[in-house]
């Protein structure tokens, strides 16, 4: 699963990361996201083609839904049932987005202890997770914009944290999964991401609580005991 993840990037440089054409959104960095907060999403201009950032809240309400009291619970939707889910299968088939990131965070049970740890890309890129946005229609007759992060089963060092991982897309699948029309095409491309493109380390118990945001959050915890492997040095941001 996905259920917390950093942003350190201002708006300014992932618009120009991934190339946005609209006028950039005033979205500070967060180190500490969580579901039903807001969070920037690139999404395909229906009417240009460009890509646009935008600012949606985090944990996807389905077009149909009476209210929005379970978003919390869809901050994930499972890649190999997107297309059967009620919830997701409309989003899947005409509302794919990208969620910027530069790492997300998991926690490692060893007994009754928990250790986070950071995941993050190698290079100190950005992520660009694969996620599906909707709109639905408050009683109020203003519009909600909701996203939701697509999750596969978890390969190499990520297996030893948790059996799921967000999907990551590299640069040269993002306009197949923003666009693609074929259907088995467009499922093939949520896979987990090679295990020597991704660096992991442990960080403080803080990124526990949702109240904190700074980024020490994302250093790694000298007083921490990783397993092999699963103790890289922490990349630079770049790009």
């Amino acid at each position: 699963m996905c259920g917390r993840y950093f942003q350190a990037r201002s708006s300014g440089d992932i618009a120009r990361y991934f190339g946005t054409t609209n006028a950039v959104p005033n979205l500070v960095p967060s180190f500490n996201k969580a579901p039903t907060q807001e969070g920037l999403v690139v999404r395909r201009h229906p009417g240009t083609g460009g890509r646009h950032l935008d600012v949606l809240r985090w944990g996807l309400v389905p077009r149909w839904s009476k209210d929005a009291t379970g978003a919390a619970r869809m901050m994930n939707a499972r890649g190999e049932s997107v297309v059967e889910k009620p919830a997701f299968r409309d989003a899947f088939a005409k509302r794919r987005c990208l969620v910027p990131m530069d790492g997300f965070y998991e926690w490692r049970t060893e007994g009754r202890a928990k250790q986070p740890f950071a995941c993050a890309l190698r290079s100190g890129e950005p992520m660009a997770c694969a996620g599906l946005w909707e709109g639905w229609k408050q009683p109020d007759g203003e519009w909600l914009r909701t996203y939701t992060i697509i999750t596969c089963a978890a390969a190499g060092r990520q297996a030893l944290l948790h059996d799921r991982m967000p999907v990551i897309l590299p640069p040269a699948d993002w306009d197949k999964w923003l666009e693609g029309e074929d259907e088995a095409a467009v499922l093939a491309l949520l896979r987990p991401a090679e295990d020597q493109r991704l660096a992991f380390w442990p960080v403080t118990g803080r990124v526990g609580r949702v109240a904190e945001n700074d980024a020490g959050l994302i250093a790694r915890d000298p007083l921490a005991v990783a397993p092999a492997g699963l103790d890289d040095a922490s990349p630079p941001l770049t790009g």
